[in-house]
Formats: structure tokens, sequence, C-alpha cells
């Protein structure tokens, strides 16, 4: 159980930090920012998820700066983009959408793994795991001032915390971390694909 659970997190965590680097940097070159600004969205969004999920459950110092791996990996994928945005970006829209979407549910994936692993609730596990995919995406939008994507685009946090809850209920029925992991990941994955697909959105408030 013990190896199974820290295989899981490692390589949800390197794999989601790894997309969301190339999505960082991505959207610095769009924002016609320099090398350094492209590699620092980079970085942010690759890691400040799991950093604010990290400080929150209590896990001190925050993996990704305890390991060296996460920060090379977050490098690589600035470095992706830097030298290859040529290519990347004649990638059609329904591939990059995929790459987010695998990405937002290996963050969820992760988040929730390691917050159960700290004996937290499960309510506030698929909490932590909801911010680890989303907290990158919404500290890169910050950072580029403008209004975080999750609070207004097709239905993205919800995926994340549907995917974490499935993982959970899945472990709490007495499935392997992997199997239940995989599970929930395939469920914040297509829930994810199929709103933007039919443009679902979560009802707004309006009359005010």
């Amino acid at each position: 159980m013990k190896y199974d659970s820290g295989q899981l997190l490692f390589a949800c965590d390197l794999s989601g930090t790894f997309v969301f680097a190339i999505e960082g940097a991505m959207a610095g070159v769009i924002a016609n920012l320099d090398i350094f600004g492209v590699l620092v969205l980079s970085f942010a969004t690759a890691l400040a998820g799991g950093l604010i999920r990290d400080v929150l459950i209590g896990a001190s110092p925050p993996q990704s700066i305890r390991d060296w791996r996460y920060s090379a990996t977050a490098f690589l994928g600035g470095a992706v983009v830097i030298f290859l945005y040529q290519f990347i970006q004649r990638i059609p829209l329904t591939v990059v959408l995929a790459f987010d979407a695998a990405g937002l549910s290996l963050f969820a994936i992760a988040g929730t793994t390691k917050a159960l692993t700290f004996e937290i609730n499960p309510f506030i596990a698929a909490l932590m795991g909801t911010i680890t995919g989303v907290g990158g995406g919404t500290i890169r939008d910050l950072l580029l001032a403008r209004i975080p994507g999750v609070l207004r685009a097709d239905i993205y946090a919800t995926a994340a915390l549907a995917g974490s809850a499935v993982m959970i209920v899945c472990r709490r029925l007495g499935l392997s971390p992997a199997v239940s992991g995989v599970l929930g990941a395939l469920v914040c994955f297509t829930l994810r694909m199929v709103s933007v697909w039919r443009h679902w959105n979560l009802p707004k408030v309006s009359g005010l």
C-alpha cells in the first residue's frame, strides 16, 4: 500500500508538473514576456498548487522545495517552450485541451493522495486535490493581471473535485491506491473534456 501510494504520488506530481510548466511558459510567450518572465510563469504554474497544498497540510518544507526534481521538471517544461515554441504553437487546440485536462487530473489525484497520506479528513483531502490542480493556473493568471480562468471557465475546478471524490470513494471501497487513482483521474479528465465539448458551465448569479 505504501509503495503504491508513494509511486502514484510521485508519478502524478512530476507528470502534472511538466504539463503545467509547458502551459505556464506558453502563457508567458503569448503575453510577450521575456525569457525570465516565461520561466517564472512556468515555475509558478507548475509548482504553486503543490506548494499551497503542502503548506496547508503541514508538509514542511514543501516537497517541490525539498526535491530538486520538481524544479528541474518545471525548468525543463519552460525550456521546451522557449526552444520549440514555433512547433508547439502549431499543436491543435484539442490536443492542448487534452494535455491541460491530463495535467489537472494528475495534480488532483496527487494532491488528494498526499493529503490522505497525512491523514487529512477525506472531504478536506478532496479540496486539497482541487487546490493542487487549480492553484498553479490561478497564480499564473494573477501574475498576468487577469481574472483566473478557474472562476469563469467551463467545468474545471469541479472536475478536479469530482475526480478527487471518486478516488476517495474507491479507496474506501477497498480498491488499491493505484486503481483508485486511475479511476479518479479518468473521471476528472472525462468531465473536463466533455464540459469543453458541450460548453458546460456552472450556473451564474444574475439579477444582483
